[in-house]
């Protein structure tokens, strides 16, 4: 496959609650969220962005996760990790050349150290917390997900690596914004025919945070969140972009997804 071409996929969900998204509203209803992740197909070798949801929990949640389940529980089969996705598309795991990294939190580290050809793209700043997060974080690394043997990293340094482009031909380009997490980072994907698509992640989970209307229930810094979102709206105002959001349960259901593409 050498079409440039963007795929949406989702590893399960999680079950929480709508204050966990959406800080201080809610009043305790539950909630379910999707945990997506994308793959880019490029005749230079493909890109995993994240990656969702680490296998594991698919068979034992508990047992991978640990007390982190009691907040936010993962729903999923062993069929929706992302090296068996990728396989029904026909992308083999050694023909992946990037994993590239929004952040290293539990629901985006499925793809670290799966595909042995990949060079693993994450900022600097992020990866040196998820090693000695704060306590009020803490819950949010899994060590064992990204603390692999043998994976060839390369490290991006937030304002000074900015719009970061992983094939130096505009395909994908990192736009950083911090938050949410200390080294979060969003992508800028241009497609052939398509045109633009930001993919916000967790810079914005919701509509209501891309609008302004709420704060994400997680979070690093309030003032960096909400910052990188107005950021990201002006980059979407001056490209042109149709706008992803990262964990939106209604607006994830109008996007194309696999086997269906963006091209």
């Amino acid at each position: 496959m050498t079409d440039i071409r963007l795929y949406m996929l989702q590893s399960g969900s999680l079950k929480c609650k709508v204050h966990n998204i959406k800080m201080n509203e809610g009043a305790g209803a539950d909630y379910e969220i999707p945990v997506p992740f994308y793959l880019i197909t490029h005749p230079k070798g493909h890109t995993i962005i994240d990656g969702g949801n680490a296998v594991e929990v698919a068979t034992d949640p508990r047992g991978h996760w640990g007390g982190v389940c009691d907040v936010y529980y993962p729903v999923m089969d062993a069929s929706e990790g992302c090296v068996a996705q990728l396989e029904r598309l026909g992308i083999r795991p050694e023909d992946v050349k990037y994993v590239v990294q929004s952040h290293l939190h539990l629901d985006h580290t499925g793809a670290v150290g799966r595909f042995p050809n990949a060079t693993h793209v994450v900022q600097r700043s992020e990866y040196e917390y998820a090693f000695t997060p704060d306590w009020f974080a803490a819950g949010g690394y899994i060590r064992k997900d990204f603390d692999r043997p043998g994976l060839k990293w390369q490290f991006l340094n937030g304002t000074q690596d900015d719009f970061y482009d992983i094939y130096g031909d505009g395909t994908l380009t990192t736009v950083f914004t911090p938050g949410h997490a200390p080294g979060h980072q969003s992508f800028l994907v241009r497609l052939p025919e398509s045109g633009p698509i930001l993919l916000t992640v967790d810079a914005a989970y919701t509509t209501d945070h891309w609008n302004e209307k709420s704060l994400p229930g997680f979070l690093a810094s309030t003032t960096d969140t909400v910052r990188s979102v107005q950021k990201m709206r002006a980059l979407a105002e001056k490209t042109g972009a149709m706008v992803v959001t990262g964990h939106d349960p209604a607006g994830w259901k109008a996007f194309r997804k696999a086997p269906d593409y963006y091209a």
